[in-house]
């Protein structure tokens, strides 16, 4: 018996794995919360005895080191890769025997120089690998993790590796990758939710593309990752000691306001209907949901006390586990409940919510400013014409750039505008939030494609 189960963690566009043939498991790039693991290994009834790392991540905390402490484990990590605690080392060409179970490793350097890839052999036949951040669904993982200047050169390990696992397996053996399910470390957007080695082999750049325009096409679409990346390898170098998911404590009479006028992140996770609709002045918006881990890991700034207010005890402790996943442990307390639970008695401020439609309308009847907080590469593709270009996570640096006047703002599907529009709020600016999707603005004829490369 082979059971291979994926443990998706969508607001990462990660994915780890577990796979057994009924007497043990081994599990493949754990995220920090093992318990999701355990809990997998639980239903089959196994116990988990080999956890491998493809690479040493970039985009997340592992799991891995403290889900071996927790089960008396191996701990299978590249001998090349410099760490700060004990780990069984593998190199290429090694095989390891688990139950039924063979499990190769195949050096495909790309997305690290050190990056791993496994290959899982059941009753002698090669079924599946487990790629990580090498050959991905329809890309790869990217080459510019490791810094700009070693772009070029990962990326032509990238295009080898890849092709050296074409070479390699059989068409039919099935891709669990680790990256690219929306993930940054993704070189480009990857598709579907399942691929074999014959399916890449049809569709992949690297290995439809000539070495010369892989690496060209590559590093030409590399565009900027969350800012919190610098600090996973290092972390994940050091050993991560397992999450502490302990509720936070629940804050006290006025504690919100003192920690907002102190200039600490209070965020609130609520919707971004109800967030307009009452808020304390000066908190910042990050609706619970698969983006929130990402953009507040990316704006804030690493270490700063964070307290959260959501709708419930469940939404927090959500927000807690993605949190850690990215290593933001210090929650200094947490609001729960109605707004009158939180506030005080204090006024609450508000903005309204609007579509591309109405912005056209108070255009021609005013002087308003149009604010896109999207991405440059996004930026470069298509526009509104007379908009403000900032993109989010420079926002908080060039807020003074913003004329005077009401501001609209807008991104692709209005999650980035909300936070956007609660940093203007709390810098008292008068805002709008174009709650909407930017295929409205193309469907409307505002969204300006001629500009593009402008």
């Amino acid at each position: 018996m082979l059971e291979i189960a994926s443990i998706s963690t969508p607001s990462l566009g990660d994915r780890s794995y577990l796979a057994t043939d009924g007497s043990a498991a081994l599990v493949i790039d754990p995220q920090r919360d093992f318990d999701r693991v355990l809990a997998v290994a639980a239903e089959y009834g196994v116990p988990v005895t080999h956890v491998f790392e493809t690479h040493i991540h970039n985009d997340y905390v592992t799991g891995g080191l403290a889900l071996c402490q927790a089960t008396g484990a191996d701990y299978h990590v590249n001998g090349a890769d410099r760490v700060a605690f004990d780990r069984v080392p593998v190199g290429d060409g090694d095989k390891l025997k688990i139950g039924g179970l063979t499990l190769k490793v195949v050096a495909t350097p790309g997305h690290t120089f050190n990056h791993l890839a496994y290959v899982l052999e059941h009753d002698g036949e090669t079924v599946a690998v487990f790629s990580g951040g090498s050959l991905l669904n329809g890309s790869t993982g990217r080459t510019d993790l490791l810094g700009s200047q070693h772009s070029a050169e990962l990326a032509r390990a990238q295009h080898a590796s890849a092709r050296r696992l074409a070479s390699e397996l059989p068409s039919d053996a099935v891709i669990y990758a680790t990256h690219g399910f929306g993930s940054f470390c993704s070189a480009t957007q990857t598709s579907g939710e399942a691929s074999t080695i014959g399916d890449e082999l049809a569709a992949n750049p690297a290995l439809t593309l000539t070495e010369a325009d892989y690496v060209a096409t590559t590093l030409a679409g590399l565009d900027l990752y969350p800012a919190y990346y610098v600090h996973m390898a290092p972390e994940n170098a050091g050993g991560p000691s397992a999450p502490d998911l302990t509720p936070p404590r629940a804050v006290i009479s006025g504690e919100l306001r003192r920690r907002i006028d102190a200039g600490e992140w209070v965020v609130d996770l609520r919707s971004r209907v109800a967030f307009a609709a009452g808020h304390l002045r000066g908190v910042r918006h990050f609706e619970l949901s698969d983006s929130m881990a990402t953009y507040l890991g990316w704006l804030i700034p690493w270490g700063a006390p964070l307290t959260l207010i959501g709708p419930t005890p469940e939404s927090v402790a959500a927000a807690q586990r993605d949190l850690v996943r990215i290593g933001i442990e210090r929650i200094e307390a947490a609001a729960t409940g109605k707004e009158e639970d939180w506030a005080c008695g204090e006024p609450l401020s508000g903005y309204p919510i609007m579509d591309f439609s109405s912005y056209e309308k108070a255009r021609d009847e005013r002087q308003v400013v149009l604010l896109d907080v999207r991405r440059e590469a996004e930026w470069r593709t298509e526009r509104i014409d007379g908009a403000v270009h900032i993109p989010l996570h420079e926002l908080g640096d060039r807020t003074g750039e913003i004329p005077a006047g009401e501001v609209w703002v807008h991104c692709m599907s209005g999650y980035r505008a909300s936070v956007a529009a609660s940093m203007l709020d709390a810098a008292g600016r008068d805002v709008v939030l174009i709650n909407d999707h930017f295929a409205a603005a193309r469907r409307s004829g505002l969204a300006d494609t001629e500009q593009s490369g402008a």
